[in-house]
């Protein structure tokens, strides 16, 4: 999809954001620290800006700029990092860059397999990768329908590799993930006691198949920990990345994932975390209304 939709100057004026409120507030130096929060039932405090697989991570031939990324983002005071055996070489960044500070990080990835020995090799091939001998979390990559389902919970499917891998200590925790239809992930969730989930956190979500709506309730009442994608829409709303942000983190979420393709990028995204402070509910329901006419054509991840 190429089409942007411009809504940051008439939209916010409309929305009574700017220029006189949160949008010129500016943060004092000693404040400029990335709060962390809980992750849910494992009981890990994470930074509310984790540091995604894509972008520049999702490449092949790029490790000096990776490795420049990945350490600028630990110093930055990320500590929720993230990959997927499907992200090209991002595994292999992060391997080479975290070296000798794996004990900082809470590092993550995902396996799109759905029969167990498939996810069983995706598990080796990670922790090759990423140099380690255990990952903190390791999730089912992107479930979309009733039969990928049945294969990952049947017999010799997925979930038998993910809960053996936590058994033997390869693994802590075990998430999901999905942004194709939430009435996919929430059968998963009652299927299995995942210790996270990953959705969609942004304000066309509501307009339709609201992943919000339909999975915080289900993670909240079994204290799973919720992380949030697609915050900035891939670009194509034009509103402030501030905006976008506060508008996510808002939401009873731990963490939002971003991926970056510069350092340029995600030292104005930790800003933006430093500085995070959540929306009122009045904010939320304008910004909602505001995208609206255009939520479906951005939610390009939807089918």
């Amino acid at each position: 999809m190429t089409r942007f939709f411009a809504f940051k100057r008439n939209g916010l004026k409309r929305l009574g954001l700017a220029p006189h409120s949160w949008y010129n507030r500016r943060m004092k130096k000693e404040e400029a620290v990335i709060p962390k929060r809980r992750l849910g039932r494992t009981g890990v405090e994470v930074s509310i800006l984790g540091l995604g697989g894509e972008g520049v991570l999702r490449t092949f031939g790029n490790e000096k700029t990776a490795d420049t990324l990945i350490n600028t983002a630990l110093d930055l005071g990320i500590n929720y990092f993230e990959s997927a055996r499907a992200y090209d070489g991002s595994e292999s960044y992060y391997g080479a860059a975290l070296k000798a500070r794996r004990d900082g990080v809470f590092l993550a990835s995902k396996s799109h397999a759905r029969d167990a020995k498939g996810a069983e090799r995706h598990l080796r091939e990670t922790l090759a990768n990423m140099k380690t001998d255990r990952l903190d979390l390791w999730q089912v990559h992107d479930v979309r329908t009733e039969d990928e389902i049945r294969e990952l919970f049947g017999p010799s499917g997925a979930m038998e590799a993910f809960v053996a891998a936590r058994q033997k200590g390869q693994v802590r925790f075990i998430g999901i993930t999905g942004h194709h239809d939430p009435a996919i992930l929430k059968k998963c969730l009652e299927l299995h006691d995942f210790d996270t989930v990953l959705i969609p956190v942004n304000p066309a979500e509501p307009s339709h198949k609201c992943f919000v709506d339909e999975i915080i309730p289900v993670a909240s009442a079994k204290d799973i920990g919720v992380i949030g994608m697609k915050t900035y829409l891939r670009g194509h709303l034009d509103a402030p990345k501030k905006l976008l942000f506060c508008y996510a983190l808002t939401q009873p979420i731990s963490t939002a994932v971003i991926g970056c393709d510069t350092v340029e990028q995600l030292k104005e995204n930790a800003e933006i975390a430093a500085g995070f402070f959540p929306l009122k509910l009045k904010e939320l329901k304008h910004i909602t209304q505001l995208v609206a006419p255009y939520a479906r054509d951005l939610m390009y991840y939807k089918p």
